[in-house]
């Protein structure tokens, strides 16, 4: 594979096969920043080792938190601070990831001490502004340095300031990280902190890792009956997380890649350590593959997706809010589906590492497909038809690298430029695609 494009060769027959995902990055980053927050020396099991985990874990070792990462071992040790920052000043990078950067906001806000958080110019593109006024409005100082409502910023934090088990409201529409980064860190408050998810996004699946983790960890955030005005939860304070030894879950976005090349190709893969009892999201891709015909049976081993074996499936007509992230998945799926496919709810995928409505329609464009906005812009109409070779831009996009090149698979003449991208959850995805589909 060279630096600059990968080239996808077609697959006539494929044999079933077994393959092993790295850990959740979702559930990676988390369990750091709860284990750096706990009373004592956390040690988290088959963690995910890539740019965006690489990221938060060096922005807690300039804040002073003991870590130390075995990439041999996929372990991270993390020595708590029971809730006390040791580093009172600090300039610390989130880089491109999301997670990193919402999660770091939120914990140097309630942190006594001055911080900067800095980022790449991809993350600084990204939205920031609904977690900035939500903090704000508790009167506590955040201050653009370049653009407003964008990092990079200037944080004084008010940890001893806010008492009384302050309220703010924060949107979800843009992304469910702003709710998730208070919830973990309003703990840090010496009476906890009331927080109510506001907008018109419903889907709730990463808040749920969140609040699973949460009392995993030993502090139960309170949902209180959702109201028209949004979800709210009360945020117990004063306490802190409990040290532990903690098992990380297989990646289900990654795992999710191979299951659609079971589609694809009409062939059995199972992915190792993947069960239904999984906390993720990212599970609802599986009952996908099921309307499309698939056989899906959880193993020992993992659970296990077979495809049709006449390579023949319908499209769909499905809303996707919840498990977005396999977007690109199922618009990749839907050109060779037998019908037209209508991928619904998935607006705020335009905010994310790249425009990913934008850049899916134009890459299909670029294969020779049909493929165009719903009428109220949050969706994808996508109509089979013949498809060509080409060069398909990621825009820096793991996500849309992963996706994209499983056309491949079935089509000539497939280059996914810059594969390097994936280093952000998914270092050798590449790889595993050359060892499996060759």
């Amino acid at each position: 594979m060279s630096s600059e494009c990968f080239h996808v060769t077609p697959v006539a027959i494929q044999a079933p096969f077994t393959v092993t995902v790295p850990g959740s990055k979702s559930i990676t980053n988390r369990a750091m920043l709860l284990a750096a927050l706990s009373d004592g020396e956390c040690t988290l099991k088959n963690a995910l080792f890539s740019s965006d985990s690489r990221a938060l874990l060096a922005a807690l070792q300039e804040l002073g938190i003991s870590c130390s990462a075995d990439e041999d071992t996929k372990e991270i040790r993390v020595t708590g601070c029971s809730g006390s920052l040791p580093n009172k000043t600090a300039t610390v990078n989130a880089m491109s990831a999301g997670t990193t950067a919402r999660f770091l906001t939120a914990l140097l806000a309630f942190c006594d001490g001055t911080y900067t958080l800095d980022a790449s110019e991809q993350m600084k593109k990204r939205p920031m502004a609904p977690l900035i006024d939500a903090l704000s409005s508790l009167g506590i100082s955040i201050t653009p340095l370049e653009n407003e409502g964008h990092l990079p910023l200037l944080i004084h934090g008010a940890q001893k300031q806010l008492t009384g088990s302050p309220r703010l409201s924060v949107s979800i529409d843009q992304s469910s990280q702003f709710l998730s980064a208070l919830m973990m860190t309003g703990v840090l408050l010496p009476d906890g902190l009331t927080v109510t998810a506001v907008g018109s996004r419903t889907a709730m699946s990463y808040v749920r890792i969140t609040e699973r983790m949460m009392n995993e960890f030993g502090i139960t955030p309170v949902p209180v009956s959702a109201q028209s005005s949004g979800i709210t939860y009360q945020i117990p304070g004063g306490l802190t997380y409990r040290s532990q030894i903690y098992d990380i879950e297989p990646d289900i976005s990654g795992a999710c890649y191979f299951y659609a090349a079971a589609a694809l190709l009409g062939t059995s893969v199972t992915v190792t350590g993947v069960h239904k009892n999984s906390m993720q999201g990212d599970l609802r891709f599986l009952s996908v593959l099921e309307q499309l015909g698939c056989t899906v049976t959880d193993t020992p081993e993992g659970i296990c997706v077979t495809g049709p074996s006449d390579g023949h499936y319908p499209g769909l007509d499905i809303t996707m809010s919840d498990f977005s992230d396999q977007t690109m998945t199922m618009a990749v799926l839907a050109l060779f589906a037998d019908s037209p496919t209508h991928i619904r709810g998935v607006g705020h995928i335009r905010a994310q590492e790249c425009d990913r409505i934008a850049a899916t329609i134009t890459e299909i464009k670029r294969l020779g497909g049909d493929a165009k906005e719903d009428e109220d812009g949050t969706g994808i109409l996508i109509t089979p038809q013949p498809l060509h070779g080409a060069r398909i831009e990621t825009y820096d996009d793991h996500r849309m690298a992963m996706a994209f090149a499983l056309t491949g698979l079935r089509v000539e003449g497939i280059e996914i430029k810059n594969p390097a991208c994936c280093k952000k959850t998914f270092e050798n995805y590449f790889e595993l695609f050359t060892q499996y589909f060759s």
